[in-house]
């Protein structure tokens, strides 16, 4: 198991308490599972000293619950003691399944309300907790980081708001921009990249392709997402081309300015698989604009990658892309919603991230470095030729 010799060297900072909130229950329980299969096989020579009070136990999760009057009004309770707990609290904002009840009309959660019930929880601990790391996969507000007019700073407000009550660290998913950590520089904030899961899903679910520049080659939809292309296209030793989009500054529609046209910069796609890779997937209109573009340029499979997939307008226009032969492959974690139709779809890669979670808190709970969990090089290249050597390639 990763990390276990060096985990082995360390005592836990505290007893380990895992807060899925309900946005966060199907993940959470996959995460305390795999915490759960850990610890009752590890065997530290100092198990017995009262610092491993709790260490091995049925479940890490605390009971907690976060019940709603008639008006609409909330409140957390925590129904078991958390002091000098080590508690790690998992929120997935963009959860709109879930509804509750206003003066007999039914409303869904909000972004807006999965923060509050969030900050409810953090109060209902009320400072007894000896460290609170907030995960939040889909970083609140991500997308109003910057200011470019008289705007509010959403996402920055948040993250002082949270370590203001209490938040010591917080771990996100591909934040849309990293720099917005630059909002709380004394507490610990870390964007933590899929890369690995990406390359892992696809290519247990596809036999047949070639990792070489001479068939694949990595795509970034836009201009801010370029980092994240030339990562993976160095790590897997191909070339990497991306869009910029020319959008019409003079309107908005939807809250931002309308794309007029996507142009292309990179070598020559024909015959080759694209993977292109963003953040996330909102509308969709984007992605499939870009994988028409591709097509137009004679790319042949074109893979759709993105840690996020909100598909916040259905999913008939990627069902017509993939019928139409643009594109092959949708790929995206499940660290937000995922709707049983999207579940369903024969085109649809899930990555299961619930793993590399539990990785990241067994190790932070035992005050060890996570610095080699963020940086998937080695286990992508080894992955890679693995599967290279399986496919005689």
């Amino acid at each position: 198991m990763p990390n276990n010799e060096r985990i082995l060297e360390t005592t836990p900072d505290g007893i380990l308490g895992l807060v899925p909130l309900q946005s966060c229950k199907e993940l959470g329980n996959k995460v305390d599972e795999y915490l759960v299969t850990w610890r009752e096989k590890r065997e530290h020579e100092h198990q017995h000293d009262a610092a491993f009070q709790g260490y091995r136990r049925d479940s890490y999760i605390i009971n907690t619950s976060v019940p709603r009057f008639g008006t609409g009004e909330a409140k957390a309770v925590i129904k078991e003691s958390v002091r000098g707990y080590d508690l790690y609290l998992l929120v997935d904002v963009t959860n709109y399944s879930i509804t509750y009840t206003v003066s007999g009309h039914q409303n869904h959660m909000s972004p807006d309300d999965h923060y509050a019930d969030l900050k409810r929880i953090i109060a209902a601990a009320g400072g007894k907790a000896r460290r609170i790391t907030a995960i939040i996969p889909f970083l609140y507000e991500s997308r109003q980081h910057k200011r470019t007019s008289r705007e509010s700073l959403d996402c920055a407000l948040a993250l002082q708001e949270l370590t203001a009550i209490g938040v010591d660290n917080i771990i996100t998913f591909d934040a849309h921009d990293p720099r917005v950590q630059n909002a709380i520089p004394l507490k610990g904030f870390e964007t933590v990249t899929p890369a690995y899961q990406f390359i892992k899903g696809i290519l247990n679910n596809v036999d047949d392709l070639k990792i070489d520049s001479d068939h694949l080659m990595i795509i970034s939809p836009d201009e801010g997402g370029t980092n994240r292309a030339v990562y993976l296209a160095t790590v897997l030793g191909v070339n990497m081309g991306m869009f910029y989009k020319r959008r019409d500054y003079s309107r908005i529609v939807d809250g931002r300015n309308p794309i007029v046209a996507h142009e292309f910069l990179g070598t020559d796609l024909t015959g080759k698989d694209v993977i292109i890779i963003d953040d996330m997937i909102s509308s969709g209109e984007s992605m499939i604009d870009v994988a028409t573009e591709l097509k137009r340029r004679n790319a042949n499979r074109i893979f759709v990658v993105s840690t996020f997939g909100l598909f916040t307008n259905g999913l008939e226009k990627f069902d017509k892309a993939v019928e139409e032969g643009i594109i092959y492959r949708v790929v995206t974690t499940n660290l937000c919603y995922q709707t049983p139709e999207l579940l369903a779809r024969d085109y649809y890669i899930s990555c299961d991230m619930s793993k590399y979670i539990a990785y990241i808190i067994d190790t932070l709970n035992h005050d060890s470095s996570i610095s080699d969990l963020l940086n998937p090089y080695d286990r992508i290249q080894k992955f890679v030729a693995e599967y290279k050597a399986a496919h005689n390639d």
